[in-house]
């Protein structure tokens, strides 16, 4: 999401990541201080909602523009693409297939991977009828999927494509042991905070968080006025990973994120209980958290966005990506710019943290037709009609910006395209998926279990380590 979901695992566990965009020397300080800037910008030039395309938001979204890329004649040919996305999501992404067959020929269906994306897909190719196509939203399933011979190395005119339009960066996340397989098409900001802003208002909030401590003090400002302070989709396990990664890498900093993604460090290091403890500072808040830990146990990564902007009283803030926006966009009246707006997730250290997604189109056979569609996806065409549809970010450098269909989401894309590869990926994205993606076990079910029981962190702690220490296996 860029996604809604994160894949489940195998039952072999993935090999552990390598991919150097997650261990750069270089500091975060500047991908933090790009991310800031930007978003710091939109209270400035974000007044648009749905209708707001900017400049040259319709480049490419009818096909009528010139085309930059090549692609072959494909007519009759049949070609099957497999994602985790729907509705909204799924709709916008539609339209770049449509103008992919229309300029090759090709008719190609879509199938929904469900919740158990590398499951569903595992069992897809050993029953030898895999999708010519797929969307992979986890670096260690790509891994586990190439070690296996599952993924086919990108073409020449893919690849030309890919270096053309993405930094190295995002080129490395879709590589393996030296050659390239993935083409980062959607990515996602993960350091993100939306809120509302008739619920700010209302509790006479001027000013948006910047740290941590200030940001519990504008939850309990929203909770003594009457309003859910932060909505919590903790039915889905994934959004909690991505609240311990942004304090932990805020707090423990950039290389020992670096250590414990690929469990170099173990879950019982202190670093780990320090963010644990942070996190409880407001898990452990009832009265902080729209229905309370049990109601956001119950509450689905959607429903935690609808309820902060709809309803009699919608809670004040919620916390995950840039991809917010397409339920904001599909599922509620509130315009993204004026009723919705958002701050970068706030430092619990020195600096605010810069934490990205991403999903990688992978090939699953070795035909003409695949090649093709992942060329297409690599090229600036595709990336632009995706944009203009809205709740999409991609890390196409080339890309017109102007296609990005709010000002809320453009100047989100030039932040983080203004931080370089001076980021840091998911972290149990990165991880074997059998810890960090899959539902209801490995880390999902154990910040569950702590978001049950947040005075219990050497539990956690021991847990978390138990279960990464057998997916890695290394413990």
């Amino acid at each position: 999401m860029l996604r809604t979901r994160k894949p489940t695992s195998l039952d072999k566990p993935t090999h552990p990541p390598t991919s150097r965009a997650t261990t750069h020397n270089a500091p975060a300080a500047r991908a933090v201080a790009a991310l800031a800037a930007g978003v710091l910008a939109l209270s400035l030039t974000a007044c648009g909602g749905d209708d707001d395309k900017g400049d040259g938001a319709d480049n490419g979204n009818d096909g009528g523009n010139k085309a930059t890329v090549q692609l072959p004649k494909l007519d009759g040919q049949k070609l099957e693409v497999a994602a985790v996305f729907t509705g909204p999501e799924l709709d916008n992404f539609q339209k770049v297939l449509d103008e992919f067959e229309k300029r090759t020929g090709a008719s190609v269906t879509f199938v929904p991977t469900g919740n158990n994306t590398s499951t569903f897909l595992g069992t897809k190719i050993e029953g030898g009828k895999p999708p010519d196509v797929a969307f992979l939203p986890q670096v260690g399933v790509l891994h586990q999927f190439a070690e296996k011979g599952w993924v086919k190395p990108l073409g020449s005119e893919a690849l030309a494509q890919l270096d053309k339009n993405f930094s190295d960066g995002w080129k490395d996340l879709g590589a393996y042991e030296g050659k390239q397989y993935g083409v980062y098409a959607k990515a996602a900001s993960k350091s993100l905070v939306w809120y509302n802003t008739a619920a700010f208002e209302a509790a006479g909030i001027t000013e948006e968080p910047g740290t941590w401590d200030e940001f519990l003090q504008t939850a309990q400002t929203l909770s003594d006025a009457g309003s859910p302070a932060v909505s919590i989709g903790g039915a889905d396990g994934w959004t909690l990973t991505d609240w311990f990664e942004n304090v932990y890498l805020s707090q423990a900093g950039p290389e020992k994120y670096d250590q414990l993604a690929k469990h170099e460090i173990k879950w019982t290091d202190p670093s780990v209980k320090d963010a644990l403890t942070t996190l409880g500072e407001l898990w452990g808040k009832d009265e902080l958290i729209a229905g309370g830990a049990s109601g956001a146990l119950q509450t689905e990564y959607p429903k935690s966005i609808t309820q902060t902007f709809t309803g009699d009283a919608p809670a004040g803030m919620v916390f995950e990506g840039d991809f917010v926006a397409v339920t904001i966009n599909g599922d509620t009246d509130a315009k993204i710019g004026a009723d919705a707006k958002v701050f970068p997730f706030p430092a619990v250290g020195d600096d605010s943290p810069v934490v990205t997604g991403g999903d990688a189109a992978v090939a699953l056979k070795d035909s003409k037709g695949a090649q093709a569609l992942l060329t297409f996806l690599a090229s600036t065409d595709a990336a632009e009609i995706w944009a203009a549809q809205g709740g999409f970010l991609s890390p196409n450098k080339e890309m017109d910006q102007g296609s990005y269909k709010d000002d809320v989401t453009r100047e989100i894309a030039k932040a983080l395209l203004a931080a370089g590869d001076d980021f840091r990926f998911d972290m149990s994205d990165q991880a074997p998926a059998a810890f960090g993606g899959t539902q209801g076990v490995g880390e999902w079910k154990d910040l569950q279990d702590f978001l049950k029981n947040p005075d219990d962190v050497a539990g956690a702690q021991k847990q978390l380590e138990t279960d990464a220490a057998k997916a890695y296996g290394n413990g």
